[in-house]
């Protein structure tokens, strides 16, 4: 028996009280902060807005509201139900937040009570009219398990212990990543005796594809084609695609098949300059510009790290409002082009780093996941509780 276990036959054996959140918290709503406010009332307190990115910070000013460990919210948005823990800190909320506080400290853990709401408050998100809220009027009704102090406090080390772990995995992540595009960037820096070649010149064929009438749906229903689009490039081996076409949409479209092993460069808008390499035969749509290598010339794994590390580079030529790339133009990029028994030997140890910090099966990414998945099994598990003295 587990000390949980024996926490649980001890204090509450016939069950835990629940108890809505409105009867254990008081709740708050911050205020109206835009950015021209933060820029003229810049300072070190932290001020919480409704993004989850860099935990919910947008920004930083002079001032402080609160000053309590506690639990805030995010109430509008995509990211409406999104919960984040305080402690020990002093900090400013918007107007799309909301804020938790213990009425009693002796009844509730305010921790507890984050990792209670991780998994309720997302279901009581209101969805209508295309902007997702979760109001203070709703939250309040939210009803939580209270079990023994003692058992709040065990459940809360034993989670706190998962989410520490995958805290120093993402870490590990980020240093290697910036480790890998450091020793990208100084493999692939030559002396000027390396060549510069157009990308063009090097590929035994060029294709971009195209997009077949999303009102047919004869075109997609039941269909068996592979088709990419560009939001699916991402810098990784592409083994799947999203969505498929069928055979009548490749017969009466320009459709073509890409062979596999190609580097595929995003050319429109947000994914411009992306890089993928396409691990089974496929079709994309009119924004993927296709290369297929000639393997005489080059590597093509060699070419999809050379356009990896100059994202930068590609990205400067953009054009228009929308930000585009064209086939031209990326045909017209140039790479250095070393003998191909130094591209292999580049080739071998950025695979390596690729593999580390880009596999979702075998890397860093995979074992995140792995641990992220454990996390919210015995998160779940250890939040069920049998319920007295309260309707659930």
């Amino acid at each position: 028996m587990t000390k949980l276990d024996s926490l649980i036959a001890e204090l509450c054996p016939d069950g835990v009280e629940y108890r809505k959140l409105s009867e254990v918290c008081d709740i708050t709503r911050g205020r109206v902060m835009s950015k021209d406010y933060l820029r003229d009332n810049a300072g070190e307190y932290p001020v919480y807005s409704s993004q989850t990115a860099n935990n919910g910070i947008f920004g930083y000013i002079d001032t402080y509201d609160y000053d309590c460990e506690s639990v805030t919210w995010t109430t509008d948005g995509a990211n409406a139900g999104s919960v984040f823990y305080h402690a020990d800190e002093q900090f400013s909320i918007t107007n799309v937040c909301g804020l938790l506080r213990a009425k009693d400290s002796n009844y509730i853990i305010m921790r507890f009570l984050f990792y209670t709401l991780e998994i309720s408050a997302k279901s009581y998100v209101y969805s209508g009219m295309g902007n997702p809220k979760l109001i203070s009027n709703v939250m309040s009704t939210i009803v939580i398990p209270i079990p023994p102090l003692p058992v709040q406090r065990e459940i809360v080390c034993i989670l706190d212990n998962f989410t520490e772990l995958t805290a120093e995995l993402t870490a590990e992540l980020t240093a290697r990543k910036k480790q890998y595009n450091y020793y990208r960037d100084e493999l692939l820096t030559f002396d000027e005796d390396v060549p510069m070649v157009a990308l063009g010149s090097i590929s035994l064929s060029t294709s971009t594809g195209v997009t077949p009438l999303a009102g047919k749906p004869e075109y997609y229903e039941g269909g068996v084609i592979p088709w990419l689009r560009t939001q699916e490039v991402r810098f990784v081996d592409i083994w799947d695609t999203e969505m498929r076409v069928t055979e009548r949409a490749f017969n009466e479209t320009s459709l073509k098949w890409v062979p596999a092993n190609s580097v595929i460069v995003a050319i429109s808008g947000a994914t411009a300059g992306r890089v993928g390499i396409n691990k089974i035969p496929l079709t994309t749509n009119q924004h993927c510009c296709c290369f297929e290598i000639n393997k005489a010339k080059a590597l093509y794994r060699y070419v999809f790290h050379c356009l990896s590390n100059a994202n930068e580079d590609i990205l400067r030529l953009k054009q228009g409002a929308r930000g585009d790339l064209n086939a031209g133009l990326i045909k017209r990029f140039s790479i250095p082009l070393p003998s191909i028994e130094e591209q292999a030997r580049i080739v071998d140890i950025l695979d390596r780093f690729d593999t580390l910090v880009n596999d979702i099966t075998s890397g860093l990414p995979a074992e995140i996941e792995a641990r992220c998945k454990q996390y919210e099994y015995y998160r779940d598990k250890l939040l069920t509780f049998e319920g007295v003295g309260c309707e659930q």
